[in-house]
């Protein structure tokens, strides 16, 4: 009886775990890859950055909202990011936290937490970023090559858009 419970309690637990992650969903508002090979969260950055942008620095891209953090609060933003920052927002699951952990010359790496859940994303390399996808019962992250394509509105859910920019400036696009 004692086996089975354990059992019982290792498959609850993977679930859960299996929750908060997800693969690649077409239908999460995730651009279209173009046929082209993508990077994922583990593989190793194609180019490598010999600094970082200075909290001081000037984002060089312009963007909607510009730099503006506080523009992503209500769920729906456009900033540009050349170092790192915390950015708060509204999700399906209450409040979220996005923190840009680095932005390098086509370099990105960002978590975002929200509820009980947490998802990461890293991408390096020319037009390469990623895309989370934030719902009420999990997320979901793909990192790769990125197209020009602004994410797309999904019911019930906020996508979150990071592209690496070969100057050290990053695009966020938040979309509820």
């Amino acid at each position: 009886m004692t086996s089975v419970r354990a059992g019982l309690g290792l498959a609850v637990l993977t679930a859960v775990a299996v929750t908060g992650c997800g693969g690649p969903d077409e239908t999460d508002g995730a651009p279209p890859r173009d046929g082209r090979p993508s990077a994922s969260r583990s593989a190793p950055s194609s180019t490598s950055s010999s600094g970082s942008g200075s909290p001081s620095a000037k984002p060089s891209v312009s963007a909607a909202d510009g730099s503006d953090v506080a523009a992503c609060a209500d769920g729906n933003c456009e900033i540009a990011v050349s170092a790192p920052v915390t950015v708060r927002f509204k999700s399906p699951a209450g409040p979220a936290t996005l923190s840009v952990t680095e932005v390098g010359p086509n370099k990105v790496e960002y978590t975002v937490k929200s509820g009980n859940g947490r998802s990461q994303g890293e991408a390096g390399g020319p037009g390469q970023g990623c895309v989370t996808v934030l719902r009420d019962h999990g997320s979901s992250n793909v990192c790769g090559r990125l197209g020009t394509a602004r994410p797309a509105a999904q019911p019930d859910a906020v996508v979150i858009q990071m592209t690496a920019g070969a100057d050290g400036t990053a695009i966020l696009h938040i979309v509820s």
